[in-house]
């Protein structure tokens, strides 16, 4: 009996925490969208806003978007670069639903295209699964042309052929919080121990997520060692 009741003690504490970061994670808005990425002045979509949402004062064509993405994608091997691509495309596919299915389909097709290839990109396969993740994160479920798809599965695809490469550990611990099922700790280990030789990464693991009172990303993606625990 005396077991008994710490395992029971020992669940509601797990559930507990699970469910205050669940609350945490929620308010602080989606982990994917609602921070942009340093890369260093890379070439990416139009970005006018100061902020990490669109100003309103774009004047991009969003019947490009997919064009546009794709090309920047397949020009740049640097994983953030591709984070933060594809966060301001599914903040521009949200004002165009038109936009933002053909930019899923390419996707998806440039994933299946280069798994069976001779040389195989996993940074395509990554594409995917993470534009999947963000659109679940910011279009919602209603018109969603990503909502059948399972993105973490890509990226975890992406990371067995990718191999060593701590910017999509780090992709992958974001992907993961808030989801106290998915088990996050190696991918926030790896991404946190990898950012003291990756300059870039370790000064997007520093920023803090949402103003100086919010808590770092890297703080973030170690919370979810926290749940599972």
């Amino acid at each position: 009996m005396k077991f008994a009741a710490i395992a029971v003690t020992r669940f509601l504490f797990v559930a507990i925490l699970s469910l205050s970061f669940l609350v945490a994670a929620a308010s602080a808005g989606p982990p994917l969208i609602c921070h942009s990425f340093d890369i260093d002045g890379a070439n990416s979509l139009p970005w006018v806003s100061h902020d990490w949402n669109l100003s309103g004062s774009e004047k991009y064509d969003t019947t490009k978007l997919a064009t546009d993405t794709i090309a920047i994608l397949d020009s740049n091997q640097v994983t953030l670069v591709h984070m933060e691509t594809l966060r301001r495309a599914t903040l521009y596919a949200r004002k165009d639903r038109v936009a933002a299915k053909e930019l899923i389909i390419r996707l998806m097709a440039r994933a299946n295209g280069t798994k069976s290839s001779s040389q195989p990109n996993p940074l395509a396969i990554f594409d995917a699964g993470y534009a999947v993740e963000a659109y679940k994160q910011w279009l919602g479920e209603q018109d969603n042309p990503a909502q059948r798809f399972d993105g973490y599965a890509l990226v975890q695809l992406a990371l067995q052929r990718r191999g060593n490469d701590p910017q999509m550990e780090f992709a992958a611990a974001l992907i993961a919080v808030g989801k106290p099922a998915i088990d996050a700790q190696d991918h926030a280990q790896k991404a946190i121990a990898g950012a003291k030789d990756d300059p870039l990464l370790s000064r997007n693991l520093s920023a803090r997520f949402l103003g100086a009172q919010s808590e770092t990303l890297s703080a973030m993606i170690s919370h979810t060692k926290m749940v599972k625990e």
